[in-house]
Order: structure tokens, then C-alpha cells, then sequence
């Protein structure tokens, strides 16, 4: 089986899950649109990838199931249990054909849609389209395009329709730029896609295109290149339209630029002219490559190296003639050399299960790693001669288990765009709902983060994005009197520093009204008015995540309940990061996070309590220090420190983790930590070592232990237990 139908399988039973799962909530939730474009877009793209790879029977059936989202879509109802039923059936028999396909290597010459067909022709589903191959059924689109382009389509390789999406202005695409960058692009055509409605209703911010082109690059080329648009259009392969006189497949200047190159080939014989060869063989395989023919381009180079390092031109003249005389060149084994000069990226799809399962293995080796270092620590206190080459063996394996768990922690990177790709639809629903017209700009979609911070990442982004359309963005009268421009802009961006992502929220609205904010601390006794009167402004702002604090005058559907923000520190939180808020009056709010790249590797500082031994997560402490007792005062039934004029809570671990254990001498280190923006004191008996771990959490009886967030072995054996500060100092 070749890569190509390789790649055909993975997707589409991919698209077949989504489809399956979208089908069934469908069932239970027949009004959720969210899930009927999903659903459609998922048959939408099945039909496209079975076009790929000329699987017309797949796509005769898959049409035929997306015919009904069609009628649904057109005539403003939900499926029917009916539709629901006869697209699951459709699934079923696209699994019997990838089954058959992953068997044998091949498209199944037996298969038959007629059976799936007739289904959607007996529920009247079929009245938008004929039952004939989808193939046959192009509207006419390829035949106009065809004639209008006569010239063009003798050298196309591939028909193109593309029917953006009426919102892919607030989606960041530009359609005409997304053509104009596709490879081998010979023909273009743009119009309406439906009629132009009169100027007077007429929406600018709605995307009306349907564009036409011709490609000279082979249809596999066309897909890899409009991504994720691929959904949106429809490709046909040229190949049985091509004319017959094989002359007429190479322009007419391409064809002198090769025979030039052949003539020099057949001058350059002897050794000396090796560089005839190489000169030759760059400009066969440039030529190629703007005919938007980049597979046969990249063969030429290898032919071109290969001549070069066997210092005969004989296979590079055999290479040149075949694409003259437009047949195939025969072609020898690559050396390793030669194959490598292509240097093409390998993508290997991989369960998400055996990433882990190396992951965990990695952190066992981490443990052994540690074990080793714990022996070098005896050998060097017993005086034994194996102390120093020991230690220069654990420096060596210190370094390459970091650099073991660095490539394992970046195979579960995800780039961002899996959580922002759903935000540019909200933006645009609730700058509807709101009456405020508005743009999301996203930057650094491309950005990778762990995918457990890329899944739980989706809230808060939520919480944030939709303050910023409530409280944020002024309405368009607002920024009118303001002097700034109707449509309101929120960035959205992402980007790396260091071993941190970042990610910023910024709009261009009227910013945090701090006194408005001082009103309602008082009015809900946030704070006292000696508190809110000595407060900066950056200690205001930071009221704004306090529980149940929202300066929304009423609540609506969008906020106003006060538990928006604060539920967004508490996800960053727990994620390792902190969030960070700016505001200027009448300029904007930016709202950032800072997030560890990685949530699997973490660094700790070991602790003492009650004779055992504790990790912290550093990135939690902010200093240690030692007090006398008398600096300890109690609180209540609680105790509590002054530092630098500031009261903080303190909590003594050994109490906490042995409440009936004898007391003893109540001074001693404290680390004073930074949880959910608040600082709060631990007093332990003795403040250890900083390592790095791979932190395991806790399973079996022992899983939901409050206080605990998982588990690591140190170098002696023993288990270390990893304090969840957050729980412990509530």
C-alpha cells in the first residue's frame, strides 16, 4: 500500500468517529448546530478524500448521505431519526471499504454504493442530486472552466472549485491569497457564489466567493496546501481530459530549456565536466518545480546527484528524455546519500496510549538515573575508588535522560490552534448577540504547548474572550464619541519564552473602570475601606478575580455572575501558571497567561516534616525563610506571620500531616509560597534539595488523597510525595 492510501485510511476513520459521534448527539440534541456542521463538514471531507484517491464509489455514497444535511440545511430543520439512520448505515459501509482497503492495498474493485444510493433515494433525500457517480455531477464548473481556459487546461493537472465559508473574514482567511499561494497555478476565476442581494441588505462581512482554478500540480499537491479548507471545495483530477499529443504536456519554453540541458548532458562526457552535470541537472529540476511539478522536481535533483557522485551523466540524460518524451524513467536504488538530500519532514501518526506508556517509562529511568546518583553519594562518603568515575558516569547519564525527557515531552505537544480554532465562531456569535461588531486577530496559532494544558485551556480562554465582548469592547456609538474604529479588534496570541508559553488577551475597548471597581469591593465587602484606599492600581485590578466580584450592573447570559474570572486564575493555576492583568482607561485590558510548557516534568524543592520528606513545586515558592518563635502569633484558631509589613497565613506541615503528634520546638524554616495570587507561609523542619522530577499521580486507593499532588522515587528508593500547596493552604 502506498503512503498516500495510507494516509486516505488514517483520516477517514478519523472523520468516520467524528461523523458517528456527531450522528448519535444529533439523536439526543436534534437542534444543536454545533454538532450538524460538524457532522456535515465531516461527510463533506470524506467525499473529498475519496475524490483524492479515485474512490468513486465512496464518494457516489458519501454524496448521497450529504445530500440530506444539504435539504436539512436548506429547508431550516433538524435530521430526521430517519436521515440519522441512513447516514450511520453509510458509515458502516465506508468501514467495510477501509477495512477492505487496509487488507489488500487497494480500492476494493467489487465495492458497490448502490445499496447505500437507494436508502436516501427511497427517503426523498436524493432530490438535489442525481444518483449518477458524484464524479459526473459538476454542475458544469469543470467544462466552463475548461473551455474558458483552453490554453491552461493542456497543461492542468487539477479543477479546483473552493466555496469559502460565509465566515472566513472573522476566521483570519483570505480565500484569494490561500488560491494565489497553491502550487501550479495556471487559471483563476472568481464570482458570486450565490446572487448578489441589493446594496442596501448587502452584508460586507460575509464571504459571498466561489473561486475556480486550473493547477498543473497533481491534486495531492492541491489538498496538502489548503489544509484545513480542503472542506470547502471541491477537486477534480484531470487526467482523462488531458490532450492526446503528448508534445502538447510541456509548454513550449520549458521543452527548450530541456533539450538545452539534455545537449549540454551528451557534451559533457568526460569527468572534467561534472560541473555541466550538476548546472544541468539544478536547471531540469527547476524547470519541474515551476510547472508545479514537484515530486517529478525532486526526482530530477536526486537523478542530479547521483550522476554527480558517479561522475556519469548517462541516468540524468534518461531522467531529462522521459520527462520529453513523457514516459517513465526508469529509476535504480537511491544510495542512503542521495535520499536523504530531499530533506522532506516524516510524519508518523502514533496512539496517544504508547506516548504515555513511553513517558512513564522515561520517568522510571529518571528513577534509576537518581538511584545512581544516591550510590555516588555512598561511594564518595566511604571513601571508595569508584566514587569519581562513578560520578562522571551519572554526570553523562544525568545529561542524556534530560535530553530523553525533553523528546518524550515534546511528542505530546499540541499546537494551539486545536484550542483557538474555536474562538473566531464565538467572537462572531456574540458580537451579534451584543450588537458590537468585531475582529479576532490570532497570532502564534502554530505555538505548541502539552496537550493537557491545550485541552483544559478552552474555559478559561472562554471566560476571558467573553468578558472582553461584555465589559470590554465599547458598543459602536461608544467608540464613535471615542474616535475609534467601528469594528472593536481582540488578539488573541501565543508564544514561546523560554520553558514557559504565554498567551495574551487584548482588546481595544474602554478598559477596567477602577473606580467603578472600588465601588463594588465596598459594596460587597471584598475589602475594607482602609484596605481599598491604600491599594495601587494594579492591587485594584487584581479584585477583579475575587469569588463572586463582577461590575456588570445585571447579569445576562454572556456574565455577570462573578464566577468567570475566578474560575479562571483557579485553571491556571492548577496547570502551573498565573495569570497576569493590564489595563489602560480608554485604551484596553490585556489578560496573560503563563504557562509551564510541560505539565509531566517538574521541578521541586524537598522539605522535612513530622520525619518524612516532601517535595514543593518551585515554581509555587517564592523565598524561604527563618523566624524566632516570637514572631509567630496565633489568629483565631489559626497562626500567622508579619513579613515586610504584610499579615500572611501560616500553616505548620507537621501538624497538618500528624495532628495528634507531640508539638516540639515550633520555630523553623518557612517557605513562603504564591498560590492563586495570594501568599500564604508553611513551616517545615528542614528545607532539602531542588530536582527535577516526572511527577505520577496517584492512582488506586490512593488517588483524590487531598493535599497530594502526586508521587515520584528518589534516588534511595522511597517515595516522595508531591504537596498540592494550593489545597493545603486554602
Amino acid at each position: 500500500m502506498n503512503e498516500f492510501l495510507q494516509q486516505f485510511l488514517i483520516e477517514s476513520r478519523e472523520l468516520v468517529d467524528q461523523a458517528s459521534d456527531d450522528l448519535l448527539a444529533l439523536e439526543k440534541q436534534p437542534h444543536d448546530a454545533q454538532r450538524f456542521d460538524d457532522a456535515f463538514r465531516a461527510f463533506h471531507t470524506l467525499k473529498g478524500g475519496a475524490g483524492i484517491v479515485d474512490f468513486a464509489v465512496m464518494q457516489e455514497a458519501v454524496h448521497a448521505a450529504e445530500s440530506a444535511f444539504t435539504m436539512a440545511r436548506a429547508e431550516s430543520r433538524p435530521l430526521s431519526a430517519l436521515d440519522i439512520g441512513n447516514c450511520l448505515v453509510c458509515l458502516d459501509q465506508v468501514v467495510d471499504w477501509l477495512d477492505a482497503i487496509e487488507s489488500s492495498g487497494a480500492l476494493p474493485p467489487d465495492a458497490d454504493a448502490a445499496a447505500v444510493v437507494a436508502r436516501f433515494v427511497r427517503s426523498g433525500k436524493l432530490a438535489l442530486a442525481s444518483a449518477a457517480p458524484v464524479r459526473a455531477a459538476n454542475d458544469g464548473w469543470v467544462d466552463g472552466l475548461v473551455s474558458t481556459h483552453a490554453a491552461a487546461a493542456a497543461q492542468a493537472q487539477t479543477a479546483l472549485r473552493y466555496r469559502p465559508s460565509a465566515d472566513s473574514f472573522f476566521r483570519q482567511q483570505d480565500p484569494l491569497a490561500r488560491i494565489a499561494a497553491l502550487p501550479g497555478l495556471l487559471a483563476i476565476d472568481v464570482g458570486p457564489r450565490t446572487e448578489w442581494p441589493p446594496v442596501d441588505v448587502l452584508d460586507p462581512f460575509s464571504c459571498n466567493l466561489a473561486i475556480t482554478a486550473l493547477l498543473a500540480a497533481p491534486p495531492a499537491d492541491a489538498a496538502a496546501a489548503l489544509g484545513d479548507e480542503l472542506r470547502h471545495c471541491d477537486i477534480e483530477v484531470l487526467a482523462d481530459r488531458a490532450p492526446a499529443a503528448r508534445e502538447e504536456m510541456l509548454p513550449p519554453r520549458a521543452r527548450e530549456l530541456l533539450e538545452a540541458q539534455l545537449q549540454l548532458l551528451v557534451a559533457a562526457g568526460e569527468p572534467r565536466a561534472l560541473s555541466h552535470i550538476a548546472s544541468a541537472g539544478i536547471v531540469a529540476a527547476n524547470v519541474l518545480r515551476h510547472l508545479g511539478r514537484a515530486p517529478e522536481a525532486d526526482s530530477m535533483a536526486a537523478e542530479a546527484a547521483a550522476a554527480v557522485t558517479e561522475g556519469d551523466p548517462r541516468r540524468l540524460v534518461q531522467a531529462v528524455k522521459a520527462v520529453l518524451e513523457e514516459v517513465p524513467a526508469p529509476r535504480a536504488a537511491e544510495p542512503a546519500a542521495v535520499r536523504r538530500q530531499s530533506g522532506r519532514t516524516q510524519t508518523l501518526r502514533v496512539n496517544a496510549d504508547r506516548i504515555d506508556a513511553l513517558v512513564r517509562l522515561t520517568g522510571e529511568l529518571t528513577v534509576a538515573k537518581n538511584a545512581i546518583g544516591h550510590a555516588v553519594k555512598l561511594a564518595e562518603s566511604e571513601g571508595s575508588a569508584l566514587a569519581v568515575p562513578l560520578k562522571n558516569q551519572h554526570a553523562g547519564l544525568d545529561r542524556l535522560v534530560s535530553e530523553l525527557q525533553r523528546a518524550v515531552v515534546g511528542m505530546r505537544v499540541l499546537p494551539l490552534r486545536v484550542a483557538f480554532q474555536r474562538f473566531p465562531r464565538l467572537i462572531h456569535e456574540l458580537a451579534a448577540e451584543l450588537g458590537k461588531p468585531t475582529a479576532l486577530m490570532i497570532e502564534g496559532e502554530e505555538t505548541e504547548a502539552d496537550k493537557a494544558i491545550v485541552e483544559i485551556l478552552v474555559e478559561p480562554l472562554v471566560h476571558v474572550l467573553r468578558n472582553a465582548m461584555d465589559h470590554g469592547v465599547e458598543d459602536a456609538a461608544a467608540r464613535a464619541a471615542a474616535g475609534k474604529p467601528a469594528v472593536a479588534t481582540i488578539r488573541l496570541r501565543a508564544f514561546r519564552e523560554s520553558e514557559h508559553v504565554l498567551i495574551e488577551i487584548a482588546d481595544d475597548g474602554s478598559g477596567i473602570d477602577l473606580a467603578r471597581v472600588r465601588q463594588v469591593a465596598a459594596e460587597r465587602n471584598v475589602a475594607t475601606a482602609e484596605e481599598l484606599a491604600s491599594m495601587n492600581d494594579a492591587q485594584l485590578v487584581d479584585l477583579i478575580f475575587a469569588p463572586g466580584f463582577s461590575t456588570a450592573a445585571a447579569v445576562t447570559q454572556v456574565s455577570g455572575r462573578g464566577v468567570g474570572m475566578g474560575a479562571v486564575r483557579t485553571a491556571v493555576s492548577r496547570l502551573g501558571g498565573h495569570v497576569d492583568v493590564r489595563s489602560s482607561a480608554g485604551e484596553g485590558t490585556t489578560v496573560r497567561f503563563t504557562l509551564p510548557f510541560s505539565v509531566l516534568v517538574t521541578q521541586v524543592m524537598t522539605v522535612e516534616a513530622a520525619g518524612q520528606t516532601f517535595g514543593i513545586p518551585l515554581d509555587a515558592v517564592v523565598e524561604t525563610i527563618r523566624v524566632s518563635k516570637d514572631s509567630i502569633f496565633p489568629v483565631g484558631a489559626a497562626h500567622a506571620i508579619v513579613l515586610r509589613n504584610r499579615t500572611i497565613p501560616l500553616v505548620r506541615l507537621a501538624q497538618v500531616l500528624a495532628p495528634r503528634a507531640a508539638g516540639g520546638d515550633e520555630a523553623g524554616p518557612i517557605v513562603i509560597a504564591k498560590i492563586d495570587g495570594d501568599l500564604g507561609a508553611l513551616q517545615v523542619d528542614r528545607v532539602g534539595e531542588r530536582m527535577e522530577i516526572m511527577l505520577k499521580p496517584l492512582d488506586g486507593l490512593l488517588s483524590g488523597l487531598p493535599g497530594i499532588a502526586g508521587s515520584t522515587l528518589l534516588g534511595d528508593g522511597s517515595v516522595l510525595l508531591v504537596l498540592d500547596l494550593a489545597e493545603l493552604l486554602q
